[in-house]
């Protein structure tokens, strides 16, 4: 092999490992927010509207149900109630949670943990 190619696949391995420890920290600092957050969350501090066709919503939902929190869901493709809290918002984006009965549109792990230690 030349030795041109060799320091090209070292430097591909490198690169690889490099963003394979972003990863894994990226991981660990989600995993430490999730702990957080499913022990301040109590059953009803969490709810969130969404809809049938949303991604970031199953991307939410599943982390909340990854990290064990407690939340309430609604469908607004199911759930008539649902639809009319969601058309009264003043802005209309999925996910949208009420967290302690503060709104966030969209879903950011950090931000809900930092809504629920403002409502302690």
């Amino acid at each position: 092999m030349a030795s041109g190619s060799r320091s090209f696949l070292a430097v591909v391995a490198l690169g690889a490992a490099v963003a394979m420890g972003a990863q894994w920290f990226g991981d660990r600092a989600q995993a430490g927010v999730g702990e957080q957050v499913a022990q301040l969350a109590q059953p009803g501090d969490i709810r969130m509207i969404s809809s049938l066709t949303c991604p970031s919503c199953t991307s939410a939902r599943m982390w909340l149900q990854q990290h064990a929190v407690p939340f309430d869901e609604c469908l607004i493709e199911r759930d008539a109630a649902c639809m009319a809290a969601f058309q009264a918002l003043p802005v209309r984006a999925t996910p949208t949670l009420f967290v302690r009965g503060q709104l966030h549109t969209g879903f950011d792990a950090e931000r809900v943990l930092g809504a629920l230690q403002a409502g302690r």
